[in-house]
């Protein structure tokens, strides 16, 4: 934690004194737009800009890998679900056959280890 408040201020004050470096005062023409600031102001500004297009590209892939894993999860836990009944019943199986009532029972969740 400590060392990321080091790093924290240490980028700070990288920006400061880089903001303080390129005070020169630019002209930045975009097809009819045209944007006067200082130099530091505009590459600022340009990065945030390309972070923000980098983030709105990843967003659909984000999205559908957290909707997979919920999926996973779910079908995981069903699987789990499946192996301790077949636990059970090989458990019952073991010691005596099992009538088709205890099977039943056991599929639905009212017997359990």
């Amino acid at each position: 934690m400590l060392i990321l408040f080091i790093l924290g201020l240490l980028l700070g004050a990288v920006a400061v004194v880089f903001s303080l470096q390129n005070i020169a005062v630019v002209t930045v023409t975009f097809f009819s737009w045209q944007l006067d600031g200082s130099l530091a102001v505009i590459l600022l500004l340009s990065i945030i800009t390309g972070i923000l297009i980098c983030l709105l590209i990843l967003l659909p892939g984000t999205i559908q890998t957290a909707m997979r894993l919920r999926a996973l999860k779910r079908e995981n836990k069903k699987l789990e679900e499946e192996l301790k009944k077949q636990k059970v019943l090989t458990v019952f199986a073991k010691n005596e056959s099992p009538s088709p009532e205890t099977i039943e029972a056991i599929e639905k969740g009212a017997i359990s280890e």
